[in-house]
């Protein structure tokens, strides 16, 4: 897709290839640029990612608040002693924790599905960027003062005490817990069978090829991230014995809670996918005038009244619907040469900052900060927020384990119809019928001039829909256009090397992302809208086919509206159902919200005064658990006295992985004892 994102009246471009600095201050975005690069280079695993964009940018925070004298680092406490310039060092040791955060997650853990040819390019890029800079990429030392020591020690800090956080990185991620419900849905024929048409379902290629374009050495998907629901995430938090941490329950079941919903869902992923014809299809409004400003969670919004930056009216956006929709589509799925949604979203973050009337003033207000404390505080906020949703999404994903639309829809098909039992072909497990949308093929339509003669007559008594007819021979001169196709043969709006994800449908991943992305973003810059009131992107060109009939350009006001697109987008794409879509806004607005209230408590030193909660259970007559709250990274120890007056050291402080902790004292000492919770400073 060939494009380009403009925010008001500037021009941004995302850097693709080798990073190089824009200015000296900026050294934080020149990694945060890097990063991206390696993770286009790199298989598309969208937690693994969010984890990864995290991790770097907590290093490069950790390694500026070094040298601040209020803030607290996430993971590094050392206060950092600088005898010349502060900046200088601060920009260096920032570099050398992201190199060594960046050298060790794409090279020496690499993703096993990312070709070692891309890792290679990598790892020049990385060295090449670091010589560019002024610093030596083999200067590896933690001894010492030096910026470039200290930048190091940051890096080896989040390398050592993340490879234990359940990730799987040094055994590639994988996960032997999960075995499917359902056998995979071969896409060399027509149709699918399903042990349980309510669970997930692999799929099967022919040949397979990633997002991103790169041939696999697999031809049958396995549940990417299916044990990330373990991963410590950064603010979230769940009670003991509990899976989820946000539970928005149960997604609708076929022939269960929900079976109308589920039904009805589907068929709207039909309705979507019929609209994808521009040949026939009408001229709307698509600016901010006329759609977004929506309330959480739906598409209930008829657009923003005045521009609050100009104080006018937002001008007509008419574009063709079907164009409007392929071009969603494509730009939200994050394909070829892609970031995954998390980087999608440090794009838009950077693209923002090129804004000419931007202003770094945190939350909007008080003196504009330069450019590294802006850029380190923004990036951690922003991806400790995804890295969040990756594993709130992903939680759910995996306790719901739930069916994607190719599955669902194929399968109802198979089973008949459920619209009504006294015409052929009824089954309560089968598809909802539609006169326009969903029919049955009869030999009064089959045969003839009928409508669904393209099909012929081995197509009576199956079902017919109304749909986009699947990618064309020549994506370059063709479109697939829309017409009547059998359900059985039904492909979503995607490149047929790739169809679908590879994990459960339940929560979108997009719709979780881009609400946390956009709830930092509203916060940091003090206001839900884009600078300028106005973001545009602008479409010249398609991937999946020929298009759009002519340029597009998608327009957002807000950065809730942005991120209303991205989850209404895999409706269009045929990637999931609409609920999928809305409980994963609602369920990324809480990540976003608890990563920013937590998050800026390192920035002022505040979450050192935190006072973890102790609970004290006796568990027998000698013996009592101690259970208190505490947060990840922070050191705690547990005290022990008699008399309220002088404590002794039951343990030495240790560093938490989890958002509880629990110390069993046995034997007890003394009739009378009191316990205390101490949070290292």
């Amino acid at each position: 897709m060939k494009n380009h994102t403009r925010w008001g009246v500037s021009l941004a471009a995302a850097l693709l290839s080798m990073v190089m600095p824009s200015s000296a201050d900026s050294v934080a975005r020149t990694w945060n640029e890097q990063n991206l690069a390696a993770v286009r280079l790199s298989f598309p695993d969208p937690p693994v990612h969010a984890r990864n964009l995290f991790h770097v940018s907590a290093a490069m925070y950790d390694a500026w608040a070094a040298y601040d004298p209020e803030a607290t680092g996430y993971l590094f406490r050392e206060n950092a002693i600088s005898t010349g310039d502060v900046e200088a060092a601060r920009r260096e040791a920032v570099s050398h924790a992201a190199y060594r955060v960046l050298r060790h997650r794409y090279i020496a853990v690499r993703h096993p599905n990312t070709p070692l040819a891309n890792a290679l390019q990598v790892q020049n890029e990385l060295r090449d960027l670091m010589i560019s800079l002024g610093y030596n990429p083999n200067d590896l030392s933690t001894v010492g003062n030096s910026p470039s020591a200290v930048g190091n020690r940051v890096g080896e800090t989040f390398i050592n005490w993340t490879s234990s956080d359940n990730s799987n990185e040094t055994g590639g991620y994988t996960d032997s817990s999960y075995t499917p419900a359902n056998d995979p849905l071969v896409l060399a024929f027509s149709g699918t069978t399903l042990n349980d048409p309510n669970r997930w379902q692999p799929l099967e290629f022919v040949e397979a090829v990633s997002q991103t374009g790169q041939p696999l050495a697999f031809n049958t998907q396995s549940f990417l991230g299916s044990h990330w629901r373990d991963v410590w995430p950064f603010a979230l938090s769940r009670e003991p014995g509990e899976i989820l941490y946000f539970d928005p329950g149960p997604p609708p079941q076929l022939e269960g809670d929900g079976d109308e919903e589920f039904k009805a869902g589907n068929l709207e992923v039909i309705r979507f996918s019929s609209l994808l014809d521009p040949a026939v299809a009408p001229v709307r409004d698509f600016s901010p005038g006329a759609i977004g400003n929506n309330s959480l969670g739906t598409n209930d919004g008829t657009g923003h009244a005045l521009n609050p930056e100009t104080g006018e009216s937002y001008t007509s956006n008419l574009v063709n619907e079907a164009d409007f929709g392929r071009v969603v589509a494509e730009y939200w799925a994050d394909g070829p040469e892609s970031e995954t949604p998390p980087g999608h979203w440090n794009v838009i973050a950077n693209e923002i900052m090129d804004h000419p009337s931007f202003e770094r003033r945190f939350a909007g207000s008080g003196p504009e900060l330069n450019e590294l404390e802006w850029e380190t505080k923004m990036y951690f906020l922003l991806n400790a927020s995804l890295h969040d949703a990756a594993v709130a999404a992903w939680t759910c994903k995996r306790e719901y384990d739930y069916v994607r639309p190719i599955s669902a829809i194929r399968y109802m098909a198979a089973q008949g119809q459920s619209s009504n039992e006294a015409l052929p072909f009824y089954n309560e497990e089968g598809i909802t019928l539609e006169s326009g949308l969903v029919e049955m093929v009869t030999r009064s339509t089959a045969l003839g001039a009928g409508r669904h003669a393209s099909l012929g007559p081995s197509a009576i008594g199956k079902v017919a829909i109304y749909s986009w007819q699947g990618e064309p021979a020549n994506t370059a001169t063709q479109i697939g256009g829309v017409g009547w196709i059998l359900a059985e043969d039904w492909l979503p709006y995607q490149r047929d090397t790739f169809v679908t994800p590879a994990f459960a449908a339940y929560l979108s991943g997009h719709s979780t992302f881009s609400r946390a992305a956009a709830e930092i973003l509203t916060r940091i810059t003090g206001s839900e809208f884009f600078p300028g009131g106005l973001a545009v992107h602008d479409v010249d060109d398609l991937e999946f086919e020929a298009g759009p009939t002519a340029p597009v350009q998608l327009q957002w006001a807000t950065y809730y509206d942005a991120a209303d697109q991205a989850g209404l987008s895999r409706l269009y794409g045929g990637i999931h159902v609409p609920a999928d879509d809305g409980p994963g806004r609602t369920v990324g607005s809480k990540c976003g919200i608890a990563a920013w209230e937590l998050g800026i408590k390192y920035f002022d030193g505040s979450i050192l005064q935190e006072r973890p909660s102790l609970t004290v259970t006796r568990v027998a007559e000698d013996e009592v658990r101690l259970d208190w709250t505490q947060r990840r990274g922070l050191f705690y120890k547990v005290l022990r006295t008699s008399d309220l007056e002088s404590f002794s050291n039951e343990t030495s402080f240790e560093r938490a992985t989890e958002d509880r902790g629990t110390y069993t004292i046995s034997p007890l000492g003394s009739p009378q004892e009191f316990y205390q919770i101490e949070q290292a400073e």
